[in-house]
């Protein structure tokens, strides 16, 4: 009786263990340990999901000045937001791009892409984020958001977009 009684404990161990362990990464991605599969890394559709609820909830876009990489009132308020989100997604990591309207040179508005991408990585390291969950790029002129020539396009090519990984 003792040498089916291990056998079994060790069968019914291992279909326990089976049962509470799910991959599904539809399940609450909102909250901490949903969506994150085995490795504690977060599946695709969810990090789509939780880039969605960032974008639609928080903000993933804040807007300059001409010439300019200082953060008003608006940006400042778009960044506390994403800060606590990062806070709240400790696996999540970010890239941030800087754009620019299209005046100016291609290699200035790359340099300038570049500096805002960073006054926005430094704001949210300042807020408690890691440095090593942040990215910047500068994509320039290159990919602007509103085409036209007019102060309005301007306007909203003067832009970081936070883009979570």
């Amino acid at each position: 009786m003792k040498h089916f009684l291990a056998p079994f404990a060790a069968v019914v161990a291992v279909l326990a263990v089976s049962a509470c362990s799910s991959t599904d990464d539809s399940a609450n991605v909102s909250g901490t340990g949903g969506g994150y599969d085995n490795s504690g890394s977060i599946g695709r559709d969810s990090l789509s999901q939780l880039q969605e609820e960032f974008r639609t909830q928080v903000g993933d876009h804040v807007y300059f000045q001409t010439d300019s990489t200082s953060l008003n009132a608006e940006a400042r308020q778009t960044l506390d937001g994403q800060a606590i989100f990062l806070q709240n997604h400790p696996s999540l990591s970010m890239t941030i791009e800087g754009h620019c309207d299209e005046r100016g040179t291609r290699e200035y508005n790359l340099g300038l892409g570049e500096r805002r991408a960073q006054s926005i990585k430094d704001y949210l390291m300042a807020h408690g984020i890691s440095g090593q969950r942040l990215s910047v790029v500068s994509y320039g002129k290159e990919r602007p958001e509103s085409l036209g020539s007019s102060p309005s396009a301007w306007a909203q090519n003067r832009r970081g977009i936070s883009v979570l990984n």
